[in-house]
């Protein structure tokens, strides 16, 4: 999320996204810097009358909060802020702070992020989508269907950020071949947008998508959101538009306003579809690596196995996930498809939109076939993560069956995750005797090596590739994340504010999960939903806890609450991607959006309440949790 510095690329004519100036930026460089220096002072105060150690600890949250919804600092290095303050202000020790910062859901993070730097440095990612586009139909619900769809499932993978600006040009590419097959006259009043089709050239898609962002706004964040990630991005579109100024020129006069609100839905249905993709998989998003962490803490303290896993949480985030893409799919539909049907803005004749059909289908295969045959390190990378998504499901399934019960100590999913990442450092990307040794299938077609047609036998992946594309700052968030929830225990905070809570108790139980969760989806609009987990997962455990309620049943829903960013372009890198190609204003992605969040709570809401239960167990609160209050701290405190 990157409320700051999409303010300095937000267009003030509707057009694409840039820079507004030198008076702007330096408006925003003096207004940071007042930021940076009066928020310690002005909330000094609090530690300064409120004498104990939960004053201390607000203070810290309160000022994390304040940067990081300003990002007056990147928000990574907002969150190495609790390795100064915690133990200055007599919070927790150095050693307990920094050793918060590497934990075992780290390193499922960086071994999951090193597979999804692998499909889009080979590509898989574009074949994948193109390949589901394939088999649907040519018509624009179908379309719009299938675009979600390859979306959905690649942003479960990969980063948010990285999937939706590879399928962007691929929409803007079908979207300018629907256009060429408009009856003339309607064509001569639809405006004018240059877009770029998406290169075939492996190269090409590798120079495009440069860099895996931050979650989503987190990414993958796993799906993340990083300040840096969003405005390089913008530039990047930016070159898209080749300086068209009709670009996002939306509903000008004798357009197709018809055309224009499919356009929209298109465009939307990406960056849509991408957000609900990350809540599928555990690594999908940052939010969900919180949440398990948290668990991990929870269940530290009794007798009993945590049931989240990589699998249970499939079980459980798949289905979710989907029900919310197919709410989607509908809801735009009906907002911007017409009231005539999908085909309403195309009742032009048979004749028509036969020829638009076999266009849109003729794309599609010819962007397909300029990725050619799959190559040997194409095929070794899709085993790998085939093998890595196996290794994960059948770790533990259940509790007394899968793999992980061979072994005399605990095996979490975090093994086989840097297993394969490693793997994927030593596996070759070609091998001798085959088609794709001889014609060198490594992505990076540039270079002497290449030039005096020397075959060099090369790794999957090496370290120049992973520092360029690899999220870091991600791993500060989480590390801040998992820092803060030390601290709320260790200070007390949670209990205070857990105490102040429980007047929730005499509430009914529903009401309560789909206020707090309505709240928390407002909340990740203007702010970091990796961040903002942070903060509410130990409150919504003490709360729990106080009236008597699983932990987790309140819990889950809230975490996955706050990655339901969908009104605003600054509330999450996709949105912010798809603003900057100018078919979709603020106030376009507001009235979706909305809607958006007020259908997709409840359906979080009642999943959690009936799926979970099956999953999770979490209408059993066991008796540890009610003969100890849990805590959310570390192993090593």
């Amino acid at each position: 999320m990157t409320v700051a510095q999409y303010s300095l690329e937000e267009p003030s004519d509707g057009g694409h996204a840039h820079f507004t100036g030198s008076t702007r930026a330096h408006v925003w460089a003096w207004r940071r810097y007042i930021i940076l220096i009066a928020t310690p002072f002005l909330l000094a105060p609090l530690p300064a009358i409120v004498d104990g150690s939960e004053a201390r600890c607000a203070y810290v949250v309160m000022l994390m909060a304040v940067y990081w919804f300003t990002t007056a600092l990147p928000v990574g290095v907002t969150a190495l802020l609790p390795i100064i303050l915690f133990p200055t202000l007599g919070i927790l020790d150095t050693n307990s702070t920094t050793m918060l910062y590497m934990k075992d859901t780290n390193m499922l993070f960086a071994g999951g992020l090193f597979m999804a730097v692998a499909i889009e440095y080979w590509g898989l990612h574009k074949r994948i989508a193109l390949r589901i586009l394939m088999l649907v139909g040519s018509e624009p619900q179908w379309l719009m269907l299938g675009l979600m769809g390859a979306t959905w499932f690649l942003s479960m993978w990969i980063s948010n950020t990285a999937t939706t600006s590879m399928m962007i040009p691929i929409t803007e590419a079908i979207l300018q071949q629907l256009q060429d097959t408009l009856p003339q006259t309607d064509k001569d009043q639809t405006r004018n947008v240059t877009v770029s089709t998406v290169s075939g050239n492996s190269k090409e898609t590798s120079v495009e998508l440069q860099e895996l962002p931050a979650p989503d706004k987190g990414d993958k964040e796993p799906n993340g959101d990083a300040g840096d990630a969003t405005q390089q991005k913008n530039g990047e579109t930016d070159a898209h538009h080749k300086g068209d100024g009709n670009h996002g020129n939306q509903g000008a006069k004798g357009s197709d306003p018809d055309f224009d609100r499919m356009c929209k839905g298109m465009s939307l249905c990406i960056c849509y579809s991408a957000t609900c993709g990350g809540i599928g998989s555990l690594t999908g998003t940052g939010p969900n690596l919180i949440l398990k962490e948290n668990s991990d803490l929870i269940y530290d303290k009794s007798t009993l196995s945590n049931p989240v896993t990589f699998g249970s949480w499939m079980a459980f985030g798949v289905p979710l996930s989907l029900l919310v893409v197919v709410i989607c799919w509908f809801w735009l539909q009906i907002a911007f498809l017409g009231r005539r049907g999908v085909l309403g803005w195309c009742m032009r004749g048979e004749k028509q939109d036969a020829e638009r059909s076999r266009s849109v289908k003729k794309l599609i295969k010819d962007e397909y076939k300029k990725l050619g045959p799959i190559v040997f390190g194409e095929g070794m990378v899709l085993a790998c993560f085939f093998l890595l998504v196996t290794l994960w499901v059948t770790r533990d399934m259940g509790g007394q069956v899968g793999w992980g019960q061979l072994f005399d100590v605990a095996v979490k999913d975090s093994v086989p995750a840097v297993f394969v990442g490693i793997l994927l450092f030593i596996l070759p990307s070609t091998w001798p005797g085959l088609r794709s040794y001889s014609r060198y299938s490594h992505p990076q077609k540039t270079g002497p090596a290449v030039q005096e047609r020397k075959i060099t036998i090369r790794p999957l992946l090496d370290w120049p590739i992973v520092h360029e594309k690899f999220p870091w700052q991600l791993l500060f968030l989480l590390g801040g994340g998992f820092a803060l929830s030390g601290g709320f225990d260790k200070s007390g905070l949670s209990d205070w504010i857990g105490e102040q809570l429980e007047f929730f108790r005499d509430w009914n139980e529903w009401s309560v999960l789909v206020m707090i969760c309505y709240i928390a989806a407002a909340c990740t609009e203007v702010t970091s939903n990796t961040a903002m987990s942070s903060v509410l997962l130990p409150i919504m455990e003490r709360l729990a806890s106080n009236i008597g309620s699983h932990p987790l049943i309140y819990m889950f829903p809230v975490c996955l609450s706050t990655s339901f960013a969908f009104m605003l372009p600054v509330a999450t890198p996709p949105n912010a991607i798809v603003f900057t190609y100018g078919r979709v204003n603020i106030g376009d992605m507001m009235k979706a959006g909305v809607v958006m969040n007020i259908l997709a709570v409840p359906c979080v809401v009642l999943m959690t309440k009936t799926l979970g239960v099956a999953v999770f167990g979490f209408e059993e609160n066991p008796a540890d949790f009610l003969k100890n209050t849990t805590q959310l701290v570390a192993v090593s405190m």
